[in-house]
């Protein structure tokens, strides 16, 4: 199972970066701050997802495993984004007219791909590390407080990095507060809402492979990959 979800997790983070670039529109038809249409981008669909999977994770197999899956992503990531720029680079046919759509969808300007990979970096690390403190602390009990708690925390940071690293100098102060606390409140709500979907993984994974890690004793240095 541990190979399984470090697929899913690498496939949907690398997957997240390509569709980032549509925007989509939300419009709940309610009142008030939640309910005015709201500008997201579309890995908003996806990218929530990698979380829950860091959060079953480290709560199944620890934070040591959580991490060099994390590292993974980001060497993938890394690896998926320079194919794309030597793509973009190679000459093209002289009858394909997709260069220039290529560069819009693929082609990421450096500003962005400096948010994107530092805002993923923070974001999920301290997602996995406040979920492995919060399970000492609640000693294994009530998997949703540290689910929901970490994702606060890892969402709230991940937002809040990518969007003012991309569009600080782009768009006003209250832009950019009214960005991050769209993107951070769609993706809590969508934490709450897989709650119960993520209760049903962990419980079914600990009963196969027999495991519920306790990092009472292992260093949460994100740098630590082999302690």
């Amino acid at each position: 199972m541990f190979v399984a979800i470090a697929g899913v997790f690498v496939t949907l983070l690398v997957t997240s970066n390509i569709i980032a670039v549509k925007l989509i529109a939300i419009d709940p038809g309610l009142p008030g701050f939640l309910g005015d249409q709201r500008i997201l981008p579309a890995a908003i669909v996806v990218f929530p997802i990698t979380y829950i999977l860091a959060d079953v994770l480290t709560e199944v197999y620890g934070f040591q495993y959580a991490r060099r899956v994390i590292w993974l992503g980001f060497l993938c990531n890394l690896v998926a984004v320079g194919a794309f720029w030597i793509g973009g680079q190679l000459p093209a046919a002289v009858f394909w007219q997709g260069q220039g759509a290529y560069e819009a969808i693929l082609g990421s300007t450096p500003r962005l791909l400096t948010a994107s990979f530092i805002a993923y970096l923070v974001g999920e690390f301290s997602n996995s590390i406040i979920l492995a403190r919060l399970k000492l602390l609640t000693q294994g009990r009530w998997l949703w407080t540290r689910t929901i708690g970490s994702t606060i925390v890892g969402q709230g940071i991940d937002s809040a990095i990518f969007i003012t690293i991309a569009f600080v100098s782009t768009l006003s102060g209250s832009d950019l507060v009214e960005l991050i606390l769209t993107q951070w409140t769609v993706k809590v709500l969508y934490e709450i809402l897989a709650t119960p979907l993520t209760y049903a993984v962990v419980t079914y994974i600990k009963r196969r492979e027999s495991l519920d890690a306790c990092d009472d004793r292992l260093s949460l240095n994100p740098l630590a990959l082999f302690k």
